[in-house]
């Protein structure tokens, strides 16, 4: 290695900083806690995640304000923390897209931090939201992700979930203007989740925060971070949710991870369920089938908020690591072969219709009046098979590699 970037070692699946992958400083450095037993492994400090994630190809690392400063330090400690931390991405080449604040960790939080009854809860959010949206930007970050994992109930009846829905927005246009004020080229972006660790959690789903956007003072400011196994405990398809996001031009950053539905959250390695699911994730974000409509890839960094099985030790941590980046690799390269097949291509052409295009295309009482009137024999159409069937197991084979 020279200046901390790994040499590549021809294999096409080696991950290599160009291929933008990034962890959390929690997804690496979890010591493998769980409601039901002690941490496994020892606590990495953060410049060692940094060291060894650059051996293993990443091009950068996310955090959370108390992955790296402490709860409570002191102005001198954050400043030696803050410098330690900068001076190891130096060194190895690696950077910082996207930062995020813990906001359910402390006990403060227990009812909630943007939509807390208590209004010191609420205050003491946007102030811990700020100190961190100051250290996101020292350190380089260009995207802001909250999530709001205290943001819901148990107890439905505590306060009304409109109001729920309002204060979120006031905190919401409250730190935008902060932005807009401390001149931060900084944007933000929402993540959903259905549930845990609150029984039902406000904005459950990509959806709902697409919508909730558009209520804000400044929307252009805001986006989404749709997370794989989020949208799968909701019983979603996390494709669907992405396409959406992309086409409205709000997808700012992606949670990759895998996800038994019907479980707790469990931020499996990407790709290691439902590998069907994932094949179809990453060609979209790759712009495989190149649909000329709409741009021809996701530019932002592959995030994977996943972590080790309970069972690995330091090792096996690396071992996960380059696992989520080989395995998209090697996804990415089965969706181009699949897109380039051309019995696929002749399965998903287009259908087109010279008289009826420019009807469709949009209203006028000239358009509707032609298309009422345009003979179309409906039992005639539902008689063609559309090949389906033969589509999707030319998908498999393709994704199980006997094919291209």
């Amino acid at each position: 290695m020279k200046n901390g970037k790994k040499k590549h070692s021809g294999d096409p699946f080696d991950p290599a900083p160009a291929d933008k992958f990034t962890f959390g400083l929690w997804t690496v450095g979890n010591p493998g806690r769980d409601p039901f037993g002690e941490p496994v492994r020892a606590r990495m400090e953060p410049s060692y995640i940094v060291q060894q994630l650059a051996e293993c190809g990443a091009y950068g690392v996310n955090l959370h304000d108390n992955d790296l400063v402490p709860f409570g330090a002191s102005a001198a400690e954050r400043e030696r923390i803050v410098g330690g931390f900068k001076a190891a991405l130096e060194d190895h080449g690696m950077v910082v897209p996207m930062a995020t604040t813990n906001l359910f960790s402390h006990p403060i939080f227990k009812d909630g931090a943007f939509s807390a009854n208590d209004p010191k809860v609420r205050a003491f959010a946007l102030k811990k939201s700020m100190d961190a949206i100051d250290l996101g930007v020292e350190l380089g970050a260009e995207t802001y992700v909250f999530w709001g994992g205290r943001e819901g109930t148990e107890a439905d009846a505590c306060r009304d979930p409109r109001t729920a829905v309002a204060r979120t927005r006031e905190a919401m246009d409250y730190l935008c203007e902060y932005v807009r004020d401390q001149g931060y080229a900084l944007r933000f972006a929402l993540e959903a989740k259905p549930n845990e660790p609150r029984g039902d959690i406000y904005f459950a789903t990509t959806g709902h925060m697409l919508h909730f956007i558009t209520t804000l003072a400044h929307p252009e400011m805001v986006g989404v971070n749709p997370e794989v196994a989020h949208e799968t405990m909701a019983g979603l398809s996390m494709v669907h949710g992405v396409a959406q996001a992309m086409e409205a031009g709000k997808l700012f950053h992606i949670d990759l991870n895998a996800q038994k539905i019907g479980r707790y959250d469990q931020d499996l390695r990407f790709g290691s369920e439902d590998q069907k699911g994932a094949f179809l994730l990453v060609r979209l974000l790759e712009g495989t089938a190149g649909d000329a409509r709409y741009p021809a890839r996701y530019e932002g960094p592959r995030h994977f908020d996943a972590h080790a099985y309970r069972s690995e030790d330091e090792q096996g941590v690396w071992d996960f690591a380059r696992g989520c980046m080989r395995t998209y690799k090697i996804l990415k390269a089965r969706a181009v072969a699949f897109d380039r097949d051309p019995e696929v291509r002749g399965l998903i052409a287009e259908r087109t219709d010279r008289e009826l295009e420019p009807l469709l295309a949009r209203y006028s009482k000239k358009n509707a009046k032609a298309l009422r009137a345009h003979p179309i024999d409906a039992d005639a159409v539902a008689k063609k098979g559309l090949g389906y069937e033969k589509l999707d197991q030319l998908m498999m084979e393709h994704l199980l590699g006997v094919r291209g």
